[in-house]
């Protein structure tokens, strides 16, 4: 039997340049281009988003790291017998096992931010859980937990990558395979150059890195799977998941069957021991990277389609669209979801102007009004961007809040108008410091002009209240955190009562601070309107497809 890259008793010391060691060649030219062509796609458009929940550092990182080791072994066949006797255990036991490490780390993710957007689920006991957050003294677990996940999965990973190369460390000084002044006695190999390589590539000083592989393949690939069998997604992320794991399975057992079985030697000629990692590493790169290039263009094919259709209805362009047609397709939309799927072509008509409509922003308002729960479920469940829907909720009932007579100059005398502007106030920093905070779990995506607009009113008052290292409230509550004002004998005691509706008075902070001369009941109107047009042209018409308009509108085709 030969090595791990085929190095024989009867191999010589040169390059072989063979027509099968060439053609490996030309193929690692080959893919090597095209998983850089993609990477460099993905990193152009990394702000999409089907992109920005995939964590593209972890997958990427783990892309490389891996292809490092898929290309050293292309050209085994050509260049093995004159590489070094240990390079290739090097590589194997360094580069591979890390790079297995961050891939199944950058899978994990795909079930943590599932977790995380049931959050954003609204329950039938009418609000969201809310996840209490200790201030008292934090130990070393509690200030772990605290972490960003991709940090705590990058310091997990990092000790795992540790502990595998303080083994492969240690096999490589015990054995005397590769050195003959110290080591364990008797390990040491004996011949000619080409016998002496030959059994450097094999033994029992790789079996660390074998272990290795099946922790990785074996046991946390299994758990991510079996954790995530139920999660459905329009991104694409399960079927790349899911894909990549059971590709990683068969990998270890099958190097080791072309090692060690003699009825292999015949195939390993031509398909190095190795091959058989390499071909689950390439289903893996195409899945990592491939894959999430076509989520991409297909999600540019959903935004021109609802641009197409917006374009049709939206007053500026169809005199004809009053939004009397957008409602009344909105509000058979509303009809469908809560009674169940029936023929979108029997309720609203077969004509492709009706259809349109209900891709309009009129209707996606009218859901919003009437019956947001089923979207808030699609967008939390299946297009993992709950927090989108969560905050035009948040922020349209905040506004419904706003007694408009807090805002007019006639009454300012009263002096328990503070008060209830202040009230006002806490609420609004709790839509920013769950939705918009840098410190926030899913924050919405807008653009950073808005954002610094949002800091400048809130930062500053936000970082007194819960700290310059705040955590963010991972719930999204439909409740409003804050405090039930206390009755005042003054005509504006009914607004502060009408304001305090939806306050809870379980907060354990109030703010008391000075409040920003800028913030007003518009502070949030440009964010509303850019998540708003997010929304419309990526979840929305998603969601008006598995409702079971899909088949007549056939969004994706633009028609």
């Amino acid at each position: 039997m030969g090595s791990e890259l085929g190095v024989t008793a009867a191999s010589t010391p040169q390059p072989a340049y063979t027509a099968v060691s060439i053609w490996w060649a030309c193929w690692a030219g080959t893919w090597t281009v095209i998983v850089a062509s993609g990477m460099a796609y993905l990193i152009a458009h990394r702000s999409t988003p089907p992109l920005l929940l995939r964590g593209l550092g972890l997958s990427l990182s783990a892309v490389v790291v891996l292809h490092v080791y898929w290309a050293s072994v292309q050209f085994g066949t050509m260049i093995g017998t004159i590489m070094p006797g240990d390079a290739e255990y090097w590589i194997m036991g360094t580069y591979l096992p890390c790079g297995f490490a961050l891939f199944h780390a950058s899978n994990s993710r795909f079930y943590h931010v599932a977790k995380l957007q049931e959050d954003y689920i609204i329950r039938s006991s009418g609000g969201i859980d809310l996840s209490s957050t200790s201030r008292g003294k934090l130990g070393a677990v509690d200030r772990f937990r605290r972490l960003a996940y991709t940090t705590k999965i990058l310091v997990l990973v990092t000790m795992a990558s540790l502990v595998q190369v303080f083994l492969t460390v240690l096999m490589w000084l015990i054995s005397r395979k590769w050195h003959r002044t110290w080591g364990i006695p008797g390990t040491e190999v004996h011949g000619t150059e080409m016998q002496q390589k030959s059994e450097m590539g094999r033994g029992w000083e790789w079996w660390p890195g074998v272990l290795g592989q099946v922790f990785w393949s074996w046991i946390v690939g299994p758990v991510v799977l079996w954790k995530s069998r139920h999660i459905h997604d329009t991104h694409g992320w399960r079927v790349q998941t899911m894909g990549s794991i059971i590709a990683n399975l068969p990998a270890t057992p099958m190097w080791l069957i072309a090692l060690y079985v003699p009825a292999m030697e015949p195939v390993s000629q031509y398909w190095l021991p190795p091959q058989w990692i390499c071909l689950s590493i390439w289903v893996m790169e195409v899945f990592a990277v491939l894959l999430p290039c076509r989520e991409v263009m297909r999600h540019r094919a959903i935004r021109q389609g609802a641009f197409d259709s917006i374009a049709r209805w939206e007053p500026n362009t169809n005199p004809f669209a009053d939004g009397t047609m957008a409602r009344r397709s909105a509000s058979i939309l509303v009809e469908l979801t809560r009674s169940g799927r029936e023929s979108w072509s029997r309720s609203l008509g077969s004509s492709s102007s009706s259809r349109d409509s209900i891709f309009t922003k009129r209707a996606l308002e009218y859901v919003l009004e009437r019956n947001p729960a089923p979207l808030q479920d699609f967008s939390a469940h299946r297009d993992f961007s709950g927090e989108n829907i969560a905050f035009l909720t948040r922020v349209a009932e905040w506004k419904r809040s706003l007694p408009h007579a807090v805002w007019d100059s006639r009454i300012s005398d009263y002096g328990d108008l503070t008060d209830l502007i202040r009230e006002q106030f806490h609420r609004a920093l709790c839509i920013y410091t769950t939705f918009i905070d840098r410190h926030a779990n899913f924050p919405i995506n807008i653009s950073s002009q808005h954002r610094k607009e949002l800091e400048k009113v809130f930062d500053g008052p936000a970082g007194l209240l819960f700290g310059d290292g705040r955590p963010a409230n991972p719930a999204v509550p439909f409740d409003a955190p804050g405090y039930a004002p206390t009755p005042l004998a003054s005509p504006i005691a009914s607004m502060k009562a009408e304001a305090g509706s939806l306050v809870a008075d379980n907060d354990p902070a109030q703010y008391w601070g000075e409040i920003p001369q800028t913030f007003s009941e518009t502070v949030f109107d440009r964010a509303e309107e850019s998540i708003k047009y997010l929304v419309l042209t990526n979840t929305w018409p998603k969601f008006v497809r598995s409702c079971g308009i899909a088949a007549e509108v056939d969004l994706l085709a633009g028609s």
